[in-house]
């Protein structure tokens, strides 16, 4: 059998990441990443609790609900237990489950949504079946949240980044796996070769296809897989399970140099880019919060509105004198975001994902809502009406950046135009306060106030608990959430 104690390479990038994370402690993060950190759990809690039972969650909880035993792990908002893997997967879903939830900038993916689930999973799974292992510590779980936070973005930046959008990947999903895998790992406390293949047989389980995002309820689930798979991973290793060793830097089948065919870059991959400012630059500072319920790229078109309205709103509201809008973007905005609207009405999972459907509800609702996307609200002929008028421009010199224009044409000749070079939650990003102020309006009237308080006091205070607040914490996590769209 292998050694099981030191990574296969340590000068490699895999090596170099794996010995990062084993030897990481919280005292050597900054206080400011930290208390990031913790604001970052409490925004994905938040948008587990409003995605729970959301009717397309509804649907896949029902159905793999048949498919699974009852088990021991903790559901969102369903007062039911499942395996591991199930738990993993539906609460991944669930937090994916409307567009709310955070973004990576540089390198998208949707950390809380990888992260989370599969730690809580975790925690819940070795209760069970090894209840003599040590307690697992708000300190532990923190730092283990902060090397997944941190692990996704940095081998996503090897693969290029925003270019694995561009190419029709879907980014979070492909790299997601070994981010989940390595933050279980450092929560088990696998030691740096049981972290090497844990990071292998996530890496062999990647993939996600971004054209699921026009009308399928599974782009929902798509981080929810990798979320599953890094679980997968991780608890396989615990058990001596041996991975693909250097799974990062192998020239043949290796995962950068797999998922780099056919990128335009030379050379297609920076695997430097992996274990460069370990410890030194934290990737959670790039991790976005989002205002509005939309994919990212979407967030610059709003605002572009939002700021025609603020500027010229009597003109802003005639919309039905528009004669034409134009939404100029960069590449990966326009492949992700600019597409043609062929259906109609869009399904709730297009809607979200459509440059001219967000920019048509700004216009006519003066604001981007989670009731936007009920039944009724996508059904309105005065949005088509608008989206027929709407052309989205791809301009090579946005790539690279979130620069946005908006130029709309009036009949009797009037324009109004914008420019925004970077969203709100980019420039200027959602501060803390701002993220508590998000928590308590999207639970407020899903869950009481006492368990709002409780979550979010042990969330806030995660350094200072014990394993039995965060027993506490899952617990109130677990319990009956209503609906957002009621």
């Amino acid at each position: 059998m292998s050694d099981q104690s030191s990574v296969s390479d340590p000068d490699g990038i895999t090596g170099k990441l794996c010995n990062w994370a084993y030897n990481l402690e919280l005292s050597q993060v900054p206080q400011a990443q930290q208390t990031r950190a913790k604001h970052i759990i409490l925004d994905g809690l938040a948008c587990g609790i409003v995605g729970a039972h959301l009717p397309w969650s509804e649907t896949a909880a029902k159905a793999i609900f048949e498919l699974e035993p009852s088990g021991t792990c903790s559901i969102i908002g369903w007062e039911r237990k499942t395996s591991a893997l199930t738990a993993a997967l539906l609460n991944s879903t669930f937090i994916q489950g409307f567009e709310l939830d955070d973004w990576h900038s540089k390198a998208p993916l949707h950390s809380a949504s990888l992260i989370l689930p599969a730690l809580f999973a975790a925690i819940e799974h070795v209760r069970t079946t090894a209840p003599d292992s040590s307690p697992i510590s708000g300190q532990s779980l923190l730092l283990a949240t902060i090397v997944g936070f941190e692990t996704g973005p940095r081998i996503g930046l090897g693969l290029g980044g925003v270019d694995m959008l561009s190419r029709g990947w879907h980014s979070g999903a492909v790299f997601g796996g070994p981010a989940a895998a390595l933050g279980v790992s450092k929560l088990l406390a696998l030691s740096p070769r049981q972290m090497e293949w844990a990071l292998g047989t996530a890496c062999t389980q990647a993939g996600g296809l971004m054209s699921a995002q026009f009308e399928s309820m599974a782009k929902r689930m798509q981080h929810g897989f990798a979320s599953r798979n890094g679980l997968t991973a991780a608890l396989l290793s615990r058990a001596s399970y041996s991975g693909i060793e250097r799974v990062l830097e192998r020239s043949y089948g290796g995962f950068l140099s797999t998922f780099t065919q056919g990128a335009k870059a030379s050379p297609p991959y920076n695997a430097d880019a992996v274990s460069a400012g370990l410890g030194e630059r934290w990737e959670i500072d790039s991790i976005r919060i989002k205002p509005y319920a939309a994919m990212a790229t979407l967030h610059a078109p709003i605002d572009c509105i939002r700021l025609l309205q603020e500027e010229q709103g009597e003109l802003l509201k005639d919309v039905k004198r528009m004669k034409s809008v134009r939404i100029e973007m960069g590449e990966a905005a326009f492949k992700h975001g600019g597409w043609e609207v062929e259906k109609k009405p869009l399904e709730a999972t297009g809607a979200q994902m459509n440059a001219m459907y967000a920019v048509a509800v700004q216009l006519v609702d003066g604001e981007l809502l989670p009731s936007s996307y009920k039944p009724g609200m996508l059904e309105r002929d005065i949005l088509y009406d608008l989206i027929d008028k709407t052309n989205c421009v791809h301009r090579e010199e946005f790539n690279g950046s979130f620069k946005t224009r908006i130029r709309i044409d009036f009949e009797g000749g009037e324009e109004a135009v914008a420019t925004v070079e970077a969203p709100r939650g980019v420039s200027p990003e959602i501060a803390n306060e701002e993220i508590v102020e998000k928590w308590m309006g999207l639970v407020g009237e899903l869950i009481d106030e006492k368990r709002r308080e409780q979550i979010q006091r042990t969330v806030l205070t995660m350094e200072e608990c014990g394993h039995v607040e965060l027993e506490q914490l899952i617990g109130n996590l677990g319990k009956a959430a209503a609906c957002a769209l009621d």
